[in-house]
């Protein structure tokens, strides 16, 4: 399995490198961002010690493609996109928040209903809804950006405002920026039979002072998808939603004693396992942009990037 774990470039004008949970982007001059989608999998705030076969692919050509379709509605840093693996765009100081939308009442937020709350984020849940239940209007539902090997921590509008995280004029375009973006997800993904869920989506600013999408934008990664076709009858007959999200590898590593806790052991990922969640991902690549995934040469892949981002930096 010829995969992208790790990264160790030094690129023209190279000033740095920030290594994240699955991506690793390296600053040119200051000026430019070079952002390398590795095959790492994260799960639970931790990274599998086994890389998913076209993962980074996967993620970064879906990103890249929303980028583009929202960029009517909502700036963003995107500039280029010279390997399937990596985007280049505009370095950009990025808010210590991710803002999280939910359509639905799933995964974190259903885990904290169940447990008996019922304000998440500052934000009221109605009493009455079923795990998979739609929000009356979808609610954001703000965390704290951790660093390396830390959790994000649900964190609430008026603390966000309260502590100065971010003021409340930038924030209330964070906000604007949210619902705009979310609305035209649905509607892609309602065009491909899918139901957007939830997704996070983060901000940074430019040097000129505008406030940008960065990073990634509904990937399986950052987003949760359920199919549409029968979505009601499951929810009425209490069934489980079929879904496309990183969610199935969560459930798998829970069901297996593993939730990022103290102490715990991340369990074995046998090749048949990690093909598996390589061919969910594919699937949903394909489902998300109604397109066939066309699989990107891996026989040299750490050539095969390096040769890509010196051809676009030499231009």
């Amino acid at each position: 399995m010829n995969t992208i774990v790790d990264t160790n470039y030094n690129f023209p004008g190279q000033k740095s490198v920030y290594k994240g949970k699955v991506r690793e982007v390296y600053n040119i001059d200051d000026d430019l961002l070079v952002m390398i989608a590795t095959d790492r999998l994260s799960a639970f705030d931790v990274v599998m010690p086994k890389g998913i076969p076209f993962k980074g692919q996967i993620l970064n050509q879906i990103a890249t493609q929303m980028m583009k379709a929202t960029e009517d509605l909502v700036p963003n840093w995107l500039i280029a996109t010279p390997d399937p693996n990596v985007a280049v765009g505009h370095l950009c100081e990025p808010f210590k928040v991710e803002m999280v939308i939910r359509g639905y009442q799933s995964g974190h937020a259903a885990r904290e209903y169940k447990a008996g709350k019922r304000v998440l984020c500052g934000v009221p849940m109605p009493e009455g809804m079923k795990e998979n239940d739609k929000f009356p209007v979808p609610i954001i539902t703000p965390s704290t950006k951790a660093d390396n090997g830390e959790h994000d921590e649900d964190i609430s509008r008026e603390e966000i405002l309260a502590k100065g995280i971010v003021s409340e004029e930038d924030y209330l375009v964070l906000e604007d920026y949210t619902r705009k973006l979310f609305q035209r997800g649905t509607e892609i993904a309602a065009e491909r039979g899918l139901i957007l869920v939830d997704t996070k989506y983060e901000f940074g600013k430019t040097k000129d002072g505008e406030i940008v999408l960065i990073d990634e934008i509904h990937t399986p990664d950052s987003s949760r998808y359920f199919y549409a076709n029968g979505y009601e009858e499951r929810q009425q007959k209490g069934e489980t939603q079929k879904q496309l999200s990183k969610e199935f590898v969560r459930q798998w590593l829970i069901g297996n004693g593993f939730q990022g806790k103290e102490g715990q052991q991340i369990p074995d990922m046998t090749e048949e396992y990690i093909n598996s969640v390589s061919d969910r991902y594919i699937e949903l690549y394909e489902n998300i942009t109604g397109t066939a995934f066309q699989k990107a040469d891996v026989s040299s892949i750490q050539n095969r990037i390096e040769e890509n981002v010196l051809s676009y930096l030499a231009k």
